[in-house]
C-alpha cells in the first residue's frame, strides 16, 4: 500500500464513519486492483476509484439531493424518485473536493459504478463490477459472476446487469434509463468465454 493510499484510506474511514461500509469499500477497492491488473488497467487508479467510491452511500435522500443542489448539479427525474443513486455522481464530487482526485477517468468510475451508463470505459466497468460482486455480497451467482469478470468484462457486464435489472422487477422497482441504456450496449458486444 503506497503512503497516499494510506492516507486516503484513513481519511476515507473517517468521512464514512461506520466500519461495514468501510470494509465494503476496502474490498470493492481490493477487487477492483486485481481486475485492472488481469485488464491491463492500472490498477493504481482502479483501486482509488474503489476506495472513493461510497463517499455520498450513507447520507439521507434529502441531504443527497440538497447536497447536489448546492453544487447546481442537475437531478433527473428518476434520481427524484430514488435519490439513494445520487451517492455516486455526488461521491465523485467529494472525491474531487476532499480527497484532490482530478483524474477525470477515476472520477467517471465513480460517478458510474451504481446505475452504470450506455458508453463506459474499461475502468467503469472494473469498478461497476468491484462494487456489485466484491466477497462481501450474497447472492448466488456473485461467484460465477467474479469468475466471469476475471474472463470477460463485456459477458460479466451484461450478466450483472441482467441480474440487477431481474432483480428490481421482482421487488416491483424501476431499473434507471442508465442502466438499461448500459445492458443494451453490453448485451450487443456480449460474447461467450472460451473454455479453458
Amino acid at each position: 500500500m503506497t503512503p497516499r493510499f494510506a492516507e486516503i484510506s484513513r481519511g476515507v474511514r473517517d468521512a464514512l464513519g461506520q466500519d461495514h461500509r468501510y470494509a465494503h469499500v476496502i474490498r470493492v477497492a481490493r477487487l477492483a486492483d486485481r481486475l485492472a491488473q488481469r485488464h491491463g488497467e492500472d490498477p493504481a487508479r482502479a483501486r482509488l476509484a474503489g476506495l472513493l467510491h461510497d463517499l455520498a452511500r450513507l447520507y439521507t435522500s434529502e441531504r443527497l439531493v440538497a447536497e447536489c443542489e448546492a453544487r447546481a448539479m442537475p437531478i433527473d427525474a428518476f434520481e427524484r424518485r430514488n435519490p439513494i443513486v445520487l451517492h455516486a455522481r455526488l461521491g465523485a464530487e467529494l472525491a474531487r473536493e476532499r480527497f484532490g482526485v482530478t483524474d477525470e477517468g477515476v472520477l467517471d468510475a465513480i460517478r458510474r459504478h451504481t446505475v452504470a451508463a450506455g458508453s463506459m470505459s474499461r475502468l467503469d466497468a472494473i469498478v461497476y463490477l468491484a462494487d456489485g460482486v466484491e466477497p462481501g455480497r450474497q447472492f448466488p451467482e456473485r461467484e460465477s459472476f467474479e469468475a466471469l469478470a476475471f474472463v470477460d468484462l463485456d459477458a460479466a457486464m451484461a450478466a450483472v446487469l441482467r441480474s440487477s435489472v431481474a432483480h428490481l422487477e421482482r421487488q416491483g422497482l424501476e431499473a434507471a434509463p442508465q442502466t438499461i441504456a448500459a445492458l443494451a450496449t453490453y448485451r450487443s458486444v456480449e460474447r461467450t468465454p472460451l473454455s479453458a
